[in-house]
């Protein structure tokens, strides 16, 4: 027997009819509660708190790394965070499905806090790191409920139009995080980049208390622990294999060759686990789906790899490079802010409009492999107006992407399974963004050691010092030689790596071109199929709501 949940407070489910807290409001053709834009803007609140961490450090980076005296760690600092947030997105998602939305999207609000307190305490590289790997655990949370509670509330068609903003959000982040990072670390310290999570934090945990009225499903939940186990143990793997391989250890190291073994090995077991499991964090049969499938893979080539990539390295060349500050190499980032929104929002109403996606994806695979191309041709001669140009083209690109990627897995699933289907291609997303981070920063950070080294000679290294402690403002006071030997390294260390990622954009491209085109549902649509599918959680007995 089916049985609907029970609404928080009421013995009862809500009508479908009605509001998700019972108050009819019919606008355009769909039913939504009348506090909606209440619940939507807490709802870009911490999408925005939650993506900001994901990039306020890029331009503290430098600094941090030279403070705490620890470059060869400085990739961490931002995988840490995507690590963490990776690992829980998907137990987010179906927790969220099987218990109700509201809170676990406030466990997750006070779990980022907590991470930002440690970071801001941080005395020494590894605490820091520790507390990154904290707020990444609360931050997967907040981005995953957060685009699952608009499916709840929005059917798919009338939902591209408020994805739309809560993908330019991360655009918004890309621009604003690095620029309060720099801000804090040129005129105050960059420990304000993590002690201004609190105010905001606070503020979205009350809105959210306060606004967000969801059903509470009172059923017994199993949750799948050896599954969960088996996936952080194979990211975890995964990400330190292709972090440490070529850099702290040689490919051929006992220790990197026992993580790539230990990544298959855990990767296997996983899904085999999955297949067995009662109520697995990630089902199988997602992988059945054409469009799951194809959206995910390009998640994790195209915007995993490709946006992180530029957003996670590019402050740091403008300040080593042009001689920017921090606050100035955040300033140069907001052409990407306005490549995103100049895209999103536009495609987020036709989408609406006509109930179409594949072209957006094409076009957008195509922008960003044409951008890889022209920074992989960057010199430092270059005006940076070039550069900011070049940055905008690539936020016009993923702005087309994230999150009608994000849409078309939704729109294939029933209702009762949108947190594990959205969790689940967020999860495989963000395993590309942290192999993209880990890999370029392996590779920038190889390639800058053996530039630097060839370059200064033995009798000036001391002046320069232990390239693990290089700062911008260290750069900017050596000698005109030495600092012209410094800059084109920084420059010859980076730009190639542009150019080797255009074959896996162009795989990109392919996988847009075959991605399955499925009419968004309207709201009839949507009502229908979810009265027709009620998902693994909706059949269960349900326990007394106390």
């Amino acid at each position: 027997m089916t049985h609907a949940p029970a609404s928080e407070g009421i013995d009862s489910g809500p009508d479908p009819a009605k509001g998700i807290d019972g108050n009819a409001e019919i606008e355009e053709g769909t039913v939504k509660p009348h506090n909606f834009g209440l619940i939507f803007a807490a709802l870009m609140l911490t999408m925005l708190l939650g993506a900001l961490d994901q990039t306020i450090v890029s331009t503290a980076l430098p600094t941090i790394v030279g403070e705490l005296n620890g470059i060869e760690h400085m990739a961490w600092i931002t995988t840490a965070y995507i690590l963490a947030a990776t690992i829980g997105m998907p137990v987010y998602g179906k927790l969220g499905d099987l218990m109700g939305r509201k809170n676990i999207f406030l466990a997750g609000i006070a779990l980022f806090l907590v991470g930002s307190v440690v970071c801001g305490l941080a005395p020494n590289m590894g605490t820091l790191i520790a507390g990154r790997a904290l707020q990444g655990l609360g931050g997967g949370g907040l981005m995953i409920t957060s685009q699952a509670i608009i499916a709840d509330l929005v059917p798919p068609r009338e939902r591209a139009k408020y994805m739309a903003p809560m993908g330019a959000v991360f655009g918004l982040s890309s621009v604003v995080g690095p620029l309060l990072g720099g801000w804090f670390t040129d005129e105050h310290s960059w420990r304000w980049a993590f002690w201004i999570n609190l105010p905001l934090g606070v503020l979205a945990f009350f809105v959210a208390v306060v606004a967000i009225k969801l059903p509470r499903k009172a059923v017994k939940v199993t949750l799948d622990y050896l599954g969960t186990a088996l996936m952080a143990a194979a990211v975890t793997c995964t990400v330190l294999f292709a972090s440490w391989g070529g850099t702290q250890y040689e490919w051929s190291d006992p220790l990197v060759i026992g993580l790539g073994i230990g990544a298959v090995v855990a990767w296997v077991l996983f899904f085999f686990a999955e297949k067995r499991a009662d109520e697995p964090v990630i089902p199988l049969h997602l992988f059945r789906s054409p469009i799951f499938n194809v959206a995910t893979l390009l998640g994790m080539i195209v915007i995993g790899l490709g946006m992180f990539a530029i957003v996670g390295y590019m402050p740091t060349y403008l300040q080593m490079v042009y001689g920017k500050s921090a606050t100035e190499s955040g300033l140069l980032l907001i052409p990407m802010v306005v490549g995103i929104m100049g895209t999103a929002l536009p495609s987020g109403a036709i989408m609406s409009k006509t109930g179409k996606y594949k072209v957006y994806p094409i076009a957008g695979t195509a922008i960003i492999m044409l951008t890889a191309y022209l920074m992989s041709t960057l010199d430092v001669s270059d005006p940076v107006w070039l550069v900011c140009v070049y940055v905008g083209l690539a936020g016009a690109g993923v702005g087309l992407m994230m999150q009608t990627l994000v849409l078309a897995v939704q729109n294939d699933f029933p209702a009762s399974e949108v947190g594990t289907a959205t969790s689940a291609n967020n999860f495989f997303r963000e395993i590309g963004a942290t192999l993209g981070v880990a890999v370029v920063g392996a590779v920038f950070a190889s390639r800058l050691t053996d530039k630097l080294a060839a370059g200064i000679p033995a009798e000036a290294a001391a002046k320069v010092g232990d390239s693990d402690s290089l700062t911008p403002a260290l750069v900017r006071a050596l000698p005109a030689d030495l600092r012209d030997t410094v800059v084109n390294s920084y420059q010859e260390a980076l730009v190639p790596i542009f150019l080797y990622l255009l074959p896996v954009f162009a795989v990109g491209l392919v996988l847009a071109f075959v991605l399955k085109e499925k009419p968004l549902a309207d709201n009839a649509d949507w009502h229908a199929e979810n009265s027709e599918n009620a998902g693994p959680a909706a059949d269960k007995e349900p326990e007394p709501v106390g």
